[in-house]
């Protein structure tokens, strides 16, 4: 079974991440998506970060219903920061039967070198990389890496936090249910300061 591996903090999960996923899912010979949660990201500030239980548990909301879609903890067990070669050795252990490749945008891979053990990533794993505006995919990439012109939309969970922290809305800009969830649990909101 071919898995493809959408790494990311999804702080929150938003649509941008899910037509990219469905469009991968559509037009690749992949099986399913897995959402794979990074409970710390080596290259973002942990302050920044909601809970990795409360992400993993909006993106399990954002995909309820889809049998070729999954939100994994895997990392949540693997010491921290994550680094996605240690994540993979991992999964090679635990679904030795699984063909497994990575998602990621073209932003993300301009800065692959700086990854640990980014030369074997790129040798023993098929990269799905979907073009971001102002970050071009030059033609000088590896068979191991297959550009996916997805429907991007510019939608960023940064923008989603700052909407959140200044009481706008984020309808339509995540799945109804996770506008729920942030609202109801007051997610991304700014502490109030105490008289």
């Amino acid at each position: 079974m071919k898995i493809g591996l959408y790494f990311g903090s999804f702080n929150p999960v938003h649509n941008g991440h899910l037509i990219i996923a469905q469009h991968l899912l559509n037009e690749t010979d992949l099986s399913k998506v897995w959402f794979v949660v990074s409970p710390q990201n080596p290259f973002k500030q942990q302050k920044t970060l909601l809970n990795e239980y409360d992400r993993l548990h909006l993106v399990n909301k954002a995909i309820e219903g889809s049998n070729d879609m999954k939100a994994v903890d895997i990392e949540f067990k693997l010491p921290k920061p994550s680094y996605t070669i240690d994540t993979l050795h991992y999964l090679h252990e635990k679904y030795p039967a699984y063909d497994f490749s990575i998602i990621m945008g073209s932003d993300s891979f301009q800065n692959l070198d700086d990854w640990k053990n980014a030369a074997q990533l790129k040798s023993r794993y098929v990269i799905y990389v979907y073009e971001r505006p102002g970050f071009p995919l030059l033609s000088d990439v590896n068979s191991n890496v297959i550009k996916i012109k997805a429907p991007l939309l510019q939608i960023s969970a940064t923008h989603i936090r700052n909407l959140i922290q200044h009481h706008k809305s984020i309808r339509f800009l995540v799945p109804d249910v996770v506008k729920d969830e942030i609202e109801q649990n007051n997610y991304y909101k700014l502490k109030q300061p105490t008289q």
